[in-house]
């Protein structure tokens, strides 16, 4: 696949992209995503009013910034963020992330209080295709997130 111009290697330990999810709560949601999900707080930066300025959650390779965005927040890079439950549960992004075994994920977070969404399900797109096991789920600020695990590739792909 080309790319453009822009497409040199991201720096060293960085995924190409990461997300920001915006929660009333920072610091518990931190440690609710790290108990639910198995993330890892690789940093968590305090703020003079004692909120969380700036965290980095890791899961792999793939790397999620936890920020405050409760009612009242100032606007960051021009826009203000909020968590989804203080705007009426609306999402605009979903978080997407592959593990190694679905069913105990979903087991975790369930126990942790995640609101499962789409129930463990098999994704199958035909041979050409691939086939995944998925379960779609909202965190206590309402964010979407689905998770996943690969059950087939697509021909001509390293298997599973």
């Amino acid at each position: 696949m080309k790319t453009t111009g822009f497409a040199k290697p991201p720096p060293p330990g960085w995924p190409r992209l990461s997300s920001v999810v915006y929660c009333e709560n920072a610091r518990e949601a931190i440690a609710w995503y790290q108990r639910a999900f198995g993330f890892t707080a690789e940093i968590v930066v305090d703020a003079p009013d004692g909120s969380v300025m700036h965290s980095e959650l890791r899961f792999g390779e793939a790397i999620v910034m936890v920020s405050e965005g409760g009612a009242g927040r100032e606007a960051r890079f021009g826009v203000p963020g909020r968590a989804p439950r203080t705007v009426g549960g609306v999402n605009t992004q979903g978080l997407f992330l592959y593990v190694d075994d679905v069913d105990a994920h979903c087991a975790q977070a369930r126990a942790a209080g995640a609101n499962v969404t789409y129930e463990l399900t098999e994704n199958d797109y035909g041979p050409d295709y691939w086939r995944d096991r998925s379960y779609g789920c909202v965190d206590p600020d309402g964010h979407l997130w689905w998770f996943s695990q690969r059950l087939r590739n697509p021909p001509g792909h390293p298997a599973p």
